[in-house]
Order: structure tokens, then C-alpha cells, then sequence
């Protein structure tokens, strides 16, 4: 597994434009290593299209995504140092969940893949469901198995859509116990959520979005509810 090494990232007056629709307009942000980065905002305000471009998965239409001194035409010695958890988990449900990360592990290159998969279960706090096919695991164990899945490769930066969507309590005090460890390890976090009453102590910074623009940015956020019900209006 090879592939480029960045410290941090930042986007300079990003948008995305569908048509006449700007899904993005003229975003900018840092983020240095060690950081989770909340965006928040309603349905449509652009945060799905925002992790997809950084991602590298959508080209934006104008502005600048840069990944230390890098930026997206580094193409896939990029994308090996990047975790997506979207929507859709993308697990096999009919394989065991030590199969599937094994499998995710081959195809990122990963050395001692097997060895790497247990540890990614136990990490999960699933070591005792390694050998359970995925299609018998609860809504929050497979979240859980996605995301080790999108971290196998250990990505510099791991880009998250609704983690939280689903989760039992155990479930999400587990992924946020996770995600901690992943702030402590280096790496970079953007997720993106409605969850606020989660976001309130689990993130560095935020970013408020609203038709695609960043209408607030909060260093070290406080009071998440109340900032979310004053910029947006509701």
C-alpha cells in the first residue's frame, strides 16, 4: 500500500455547480492533523457534495482542495490515504465481517491483512462477531464494521456522511470512542451530521452550511443547538 503523506487540509473558495444549482458555494476551511471537523446544516445544504469532493470523488467547479502540498490530481496514490463511510456501507452481507475487512484490506494492499482485520473487529468492540456473516449483525454492529472498513488502510483522512444515523446508544458511544482515538492517532475527521447533541463534545471545530454556503465557523463549538437554531433560522 503506497501512497501520498499530508498534515493537513484546506479548501479555498470551493464550489460545485449542477446546472444552475450550486450545490457548493465558495467554501474555505482548515483542517491540520488531529482535528475532527463537524459540517453541519439541513438536507441540502451541501455537506454530502462537500465530502465528495473532498473525497476526490466529484471535481469542483471552481476553487481548490489541497491535502498538504498535494491536491486532487494526485489521483489514487491520494485516495490510498483516504476513508469514505457514505450511506450505503458498501459490506458484503453475505460474508462474515472478518472476511469483509479482510477482503478491504487485500485490495487497499494492506500487509498481514488477516492480522490487520482482527484488530480492526477488536478496535470495533466485535472481536466475538468476527466469524458472524454481516446480514446477522444489528444495524449499529454493521456501522461499525463500515467503518473500520473505510479506516483498514489507516487514512490520513477519513471524510464520514451520517455516521451516527441509526445508532443505539451503545452503538454511538462506541463509534465516538472511536473517533477519539482516531484525533489521538493524527489523523483528520470531517463528518457530517444532524446529530448535534453528539457533535457538542466530540468536535473541534464546525462549520455551518445553509444552501451551500458557510454561514458560521466555530473553533472548539459550544452550544451547538442553540448556535444551529440562530444561523438557520429555526
Amino acid at each position: 500500500m503506497t501512497g501520498v503523506d499530508f498534515d493537513e487540509i484546506s479548501c479555498a473558495g470551493v464550489s460545485r455547480h449542477f446546472g444552475r444549482r450550486h450545490a457548493v458555494s465558495r467554501v474555505s476551511f482548515d483542517a491540520p492533523r488531529g482535528t475532527i471537523l463537524g459540517l453541519l446544516g439541513p438536507n441540502g445544504a451541501g455537506k454530502s457534495t462537500l465530502l465528495a469532493i473532498l473525497a476526490t470523488l466529484l471535481r469542483a467547479s471552481a476553487g481548490e482542495v489541497r491535502y498538504g502540498r498535494f491536491d486532487a490530481s494526485a489521483g489514487p496514490s491520494l485516495r490510498a490515504r483516504i476513508g469514505v463511510l457514505g450511506h450505503d456501507l458498501f459490506l458484503y452481507p453475505e460474508l462474515t465481517a472478518f472476511e469483509n475487512l479482510a477482503l478491504f484490506a487485500g485490495l487497499y494492499g494492506v500487509p498481514g491483512r488477516g492480522a490487520r482485520a482482527r484488530a480492526a473487529l477488536d478496535s470495533a468492540g466485535l472481536a466475538d462477531r468476527a466469524d458472524d456473516p454481516v446480514s446477522s449483525l444489528s444495524r449499529g454492529m454493521r456501522q461499525r464494521v463500515a467503518l473500520e472498513r473505510a479506516l483498514i488502510h489507516a487514512p490520513r483522512l477519513a471524510l464520514l456522511d451520517e455516521p451516527f444515523t441509526g445508532l443505539d446508544d451503545a452503538s454511538t458511544a462506541a463509534l465516538v470512542a472511536r473517533l477519539g482515538s482516531l484525533r489521538e492517532g493524527g489523523a483528520i475527521v470531517v463528518l457530517a451530521t444532524h446529530d448535534l447533541d453528539v457533535a457538542e463534545g466530540l468536535l473541534d471545530h464546525a462549520i455551518f452550511l445553509r444552501e451551500g454556503r458557510v454561514v458560521e465557523a466555530l473553533a472548539r463549538p459550544g452550544g451547538l443547538r442553540s448556535t444551529y437554531r440562530s444561523v438557520m433560522g429555526r
